[in-house]
């Protein structure tokens, strides 16, 4: 793609690096095949070929952000399907994050959008608010056929039960069974300490039975993707640098063989660190250390060569969660562990496509998350599954609102198969 940016334009990183990307698209299409809201809505400007026509315009332009942009770029996912597919290696990711953070900039968004967005950055990054704000909406879920829209939305993706904080995800070291083979750092997150402590909780056992010795790192928290997405790139880049603080301490004190991540979403970021501060001349080359350590759980699962049988047979409908098979290009490997571990495994029919989520989607665009939720739902029925795996607490929150079969993280299954206790979802 021909672009004309100035020289003067050009002397901003993000704007050049944009544009590095923007050349590299040849229009070719190919993305509008696999991209979620182009196949629901047959709009060009919903596509990613669409939105990347938009964000030139604006930003060759120099121009603030209109509402007809804004309203594109906010109904993309960001699942990055188009990145898979494309055959020229157009970075969307980065490409989309620049011209969200410009629209945060220049955008005055109506003040209910403001106020709701303003919430959610305040409250699901840090567990302990969020948790108050899960009781409230527990107590309010009853009420919410009486609310419509985000509101409802938000409602409703409350869980049906609050579970008490779990001591896993306190700072602290989990010595290892037997012989200590790798030393790693478990990012604990946010959300999920609030939603599913069980997931941090199995891959603790996980680890530990298989050698590790487990560090939770004093200073560690949200891995900064839910801001970033937002636009609130400041905000971001300073949770960024303060996980790769506290990453670096331990490097240096004690060593660490890998970084390990159980949510999907929250490793495509931690691997991107050292693309994100890659202009921040004190911890460039430290947050580069950092995405060259970060491995998901199933990484390192693979790594250490699991063994085990779960006790009972069943059958696992596999959910690939965006940001593992399009974000993190890692596929094949979680289905190859469960059925490794003694489950029978199939894939979701047209498993390339979004369930929804999306880190904050399901809140901010609940009517086209909810349509992508059903149709989600439906190629999972069609599997006859005993039990739904996947590796993001977004996908597992968001399907589970829309199916009665359980769903559990894929490290749960693995930790049942080697000895650990049965999922609390299998009752």
């Amino acid at each position: 793609m021909q672009t004309t940016f100035t020289p003067e334009q050009l002397q901003d990183p993000g704007v050049a690096e944009s544009e590095k990307i923007l050349r590299k698209c040849v229009h070719c299409g190919f993305c509008t095949a696999t991209c979620p809201t182009y196949a629901l809505l047959g709009d060009e400007l919903d596509s990613p070929r669409g939105r990347i026509y938009l964000i030139k315009d604006m930003l060759e332009n120099d121009r603030p952000a209109s509402e007809k942009v804004v309203t594109h770029i906010d109904r993309c996912l960001s699942c990055l399907s188009c990145m898979t597919t494309c055959p020229s290696g157009v970075h969307y990711m980065h490409l989309v994050d620049h011209a969200r953070a410009h629209i945060e900039e220049t955008y005055e968004r109506p003040f209910m959008d403001r106020v709701l967005r303003s919430l959610l950055v305040w409250m699901v990054p840090h567990p302990g608010r969020f948790r108050v704000a899960m009781l409230g909406a527990w107590l309010a879920k009853p009420f919410a056929f009486l609310t419509g829209g985000r509101l409802r939305a938000m409602l409703m993706l409350a869980p049906g039960r609050l579970k008490p904080p779990s001591p896993v995800d306190r700072p602290q070291t989990f010595a290892p069974e037997g012989t200590r083979k790798k030393r790693v750092a478990l990012l604990s997150g946010c959300a999920q300490t609030v939603l599913e402590p069980s997931i941090n909780e199995a891959t603790v056992r996980l680890l530990t039975r298989h050698g590790c010795e487990v560090v939770v790192a004093s200073g560690a928290g949200c891995c900064g993707s839910l801001v970033h997405h937002m636009g609130r790139a400041d905000e971001s880049h300073a949770q960024a640098v303060a996980n790769v603080a506290a990453w670096t301490r331990e490097i240096e004190t004690g060593g660490l063989d890998a970084i390990v991540i159980n949510a999907s979403g929250c490793g495509t970021t931690v691997k991107d660190y050292g693309f994100m501060l890659r202009d921040d001349p004190d911890w460039a080359e430290k947050a580069a250390r950092v995405s060259a350590l970060a491995r998901d759980i199933t990484e390192l699962a693979a790594d250490l060569g699991i063994a085990g049988a779960p006790p009972e047979t069943l059958r696992v409908t596999y959910h690939s969660a965006c940001s593992m098979q399009h974000g993190q290009q890692i596929t094949t490997l979680p289905m190859t562990l469960l059925a490794d571990a003694g489950f029978t495994v199939v894939p979701v029919p047209e498993g390339h496509l979004c369930c929804g989520s999306a880190g904050t989607y399901n809140m901010l665009q609940p009517e086209l998350a909810g349509r992508l939720r059903d149709r989600k739902v439906a190629n999972i029925a069609r599997t006859n599954p005993d039990i739904i795996a996947a590796g993001n607490i977004g996908c597992i929150t968001q399907i589970a609102g829309g199916i009665d079969v359980p769903v559990v993280h894929t490290v749960e299954l693995l930790d049942w198969a080697t000895g650990g206790p049965k999922p609390a979802a299998l009752g």
